[in-house]
């Protein structure tokens, strides 16, 4: 069993060989807290979740970092246009990236530092690399000095004499252009912190080169995050962890975007879709469906179509699931071990649209059982469903879904307990062999989107196709 996952930096698909047996440490590049989070956002998260699921069921201990970044352009931008502290701003952001990570059943992170809480980090590096001679001080800001390090623009595989690297306002003193900054000196009403060359905060590169160091130490995995953080944000952390002594990543995964009217989905475009809109009018774990399915690498066209598609496919699963569960009469544990063709698939740079196939193919075979009575081969399909549904983070048994996690959970109940009540109703008209009564109740309730379902056990109801 040999996991392979395609390096950004090689350009290719490699064998991943962990740095230290049975272990693998991941660093993922998390949220920037000026606003709350829209599907593109939490694309990257669900990604990475199913990643690290994988590497799990694998046999690796997982030691998984998300951050947080809490101090930037943008959120110092918020503060000011609505008169709030930028900390405010941040915090309320995060609490709603949190609220939408776990509402659509990511795994908590081992740590999620918060890059305002490692500034004495930050300090250090600057001040190893300005000893160094790859880093220098002015007028308050530190920049990095992109000549110092030849190995600058591999990942991105750029050439430096056709870098054009954008300059932030207040960014003077540079030496060449193309020099990025670590830390900017303080502007009035900006918050800032001391140093030894002056007030100032961090630049957005540094934070993650530090909190990686701090947390994964000199070497780790694997970096990941969105293609759109390959340069420069990447870029730039490499420059800096490596100039400073860090053999830093060994692999770089990324994901794609999500995209509306084939441009990337971001507020600034004004076409984002929050999750906490969404989730109003889907089910998290059918929204958790659309957004993980598609390989990581692969873009996700957002429209209203693809979803009511990814919703019925998930419907498919979830009632097969729901009628084995009725017919075995309890619920039926998942599977030790997951089909050879779904393994070999994740194993494959993580390919979940293989590996969903294998889903699929495995629903249609425990139907067949059941259409053909043979309750044991039903039960053995939906154990090897719910494993492989367990890695995937959409197993509708799972306690994050079953308990209640899912937002559909309580208004589900509500609904339940009304239909059964009119399916008494038409039961009732039933025994009294009035069947045109009994008809037209079916028919209302096919009409309100439900399916009906005589069973040896009774009615059941499931929800239609919208």
């Amino acid at each position: 069993m040999t996991i392979r996952l395609y390096d950004t930096s090689a350009r290719q698909i490699r064998d991943f060989v962990p740095l230290r047996p049975g272990c693998v440490s991941i660093y993922l590049c998390g949220a920037t807290v000026q606003a709350a989070p829209h599907i593109g956002h939490i694309r990257s998260g669900l990604n990475f979740d199913i990643m690290r699921r994988w590497f799990a069921y694998r046999g690796y201990d997982v030691t998984f970092i998300r951050n947080v970044t809490d101090i930037d352009d943008k959120i110092i931008a918020k503060s000011a246009e609505q008169k709030r502290p930028w900390w405010a701003i941040g915090y309320e952001n995060e609490r709603a990236f949190n609220q939408a990570y776990d509402i659509l059943g990511c795994l908590p992170v081992t740590y999620e530092p918060r890059a305002t809480g490692h500034v004495p980090e930050m300090i250090e590096m600057m001040r190893e690399l300005i000893d160094r001679g790859h880093a220098y001080a002015a007028e308050g800001n530190v920049y990095f000095d992109v000549r110092s390090f030849p190995e600058y623009l591999r990942l991105s595989n750029q050439d430096l004499d056709g870098l054009r690297q954008p300059s932030g306002e207040g960014e003077t003193g540079k030496r060449d252009p193309r020099d990025f900054a670590m830390w900017k000196a303080a502007k009035p009403g900006e918050p800032s912190w001391e140093t030894p060359w002056g007030r100032g905060r961090p630049g957005w590169h540094l934070e993650c080169s530090a909190m990686a160091h701090k947390y994964l130490g000199r070497a780790f995995d694997i970096h990941g995050g969105g293609v759109d953080l390959i340069f420069p944000h990447h870029e730039n952390e490499i420059a800096q962890a490596k100039a400073f002594g860090d053999d830093f990543a060994a692999y770089w995964a990324h994901n794609a975007w999500v995209t509306m009217s084939g441009e990337k989905m971001s507020k600034s475009l004004g076409n984002s879709v929050l999750v906490s809109e969404m989730v109003k009018r889907w089910r998290p774990i059918v929204l958790r469906y659309y957004l993980g399915t598609p390989h990581y690498r692969s873009m996700i066209e957002y429209s209203e179509e693809a979803l009511r598609e990814a919703e019925s496919a998930f419907a498919r699963i979830e009632g097969f699931v729901q009628r084995v569960t009725e017919k075995a009469g309890k619920a039926v544990p998942a599977a030790a071990e997951v089909p050879p063709a779904f393994a070999e698939a994740m194993d494959d740079d993580l390919g979940v649209p293989q590996a969903l196939a294998v889903v699929h193919t495995t629903v249609r075979q425990g139907n067949s059982a059941l259409t053909a009575d043979d309750k044991e081969a039903a039960v053995a399909r939906l154990a090897e469903v719910r494993a492989m549904l367990g890695v995937l983070g959409l197993d509708p048994l799972d306690e994050h879904w079953a308990g209640g996690s899912d937002r559909g959970e309580d208004l589900h109940g509500v609904v339940d307990s009304l239909v059964r009540l009119v399916l008494e109703q038409r039961q009732a008209a039933r025994a009294r062999k009035d069947y045109a009564t009994a008809d037209a109740i079916r028919d209302q309730l096919q009409q309100s989107g439900l399916v009906i379902e005589d069973t040896p056990s009774g009615p059941r109801w499931e929800l239609g196709q919208r």
